[in-house]
């Protein structure tokens, strides 16, 4: 995180120099200390998102992908005069814990076209699908499983 406060500080700047550096050395290493201490951080949170980074970057590229896949597919369906599209709603529960992945989660479903995440609950989703074909599977999709993987990383 203290590279990442350093890193904003220097683009924020929009030039590197000594002077500039030294002072975002110590900015930055004021912030890490404020959230140190008053927001419950700590080193160890840092070697965990070390640890998830990777996968985090993958689990962004799988939902450019999908978002990509599901774009064609709903001008497939909209478009085709053969089609008549089955609006459905779904729900389902998933195992996941943290609040973070759940809201990842719903956010994903929404963000590819043709679903709209109506409501969490717990660990119910309510899922608004523009035809019956986009709902299948959608418990078990490949956000849900990236997202129990990222939470299995300690």
């Amino acid at each position: 995180m203290y590279i990442i406060f350093f890193l904003i500080w220097v683009i924020f700047n929009g030039q590197l120099t000594l002077e500039i550096a030294a002072f975002g050395l110590v900015i930055a290493g004021l912030m890490y200390a404020f959230i140190c201490k008053f927001m419950g951080y700590s080193p160890r949170m840092d070697l965990i998102l070390f640890k998830k980074s990777w996968l985090i970057l993958h689990y962004c590229f799988v939902l450019v992908i999908e978002i990509i896949k599901a774009n064609g597919a709903v001008f497939k369906m909209v478009y085709s005069s053969k089609y008549q599209l089955e609006p459905a709603v779904v729900h389902f529960k998933t195992n996941l814990k943290s609040k973070f992945a759940k809201v990842l989660l719903a956010n994903s479903i929404t963000l590819t076209p043709g679903t709209i995440t109506v409501s969490l609950e717990d660990d119910e989703y309510t899922v608004h699908c523009l035809d019956k074909e986009l709902a299948q599977g959608i418990d078990s999709s490949i956000f849900v499983q990236l997202l129990e993987g990222i939470e299995r990383v300690h």
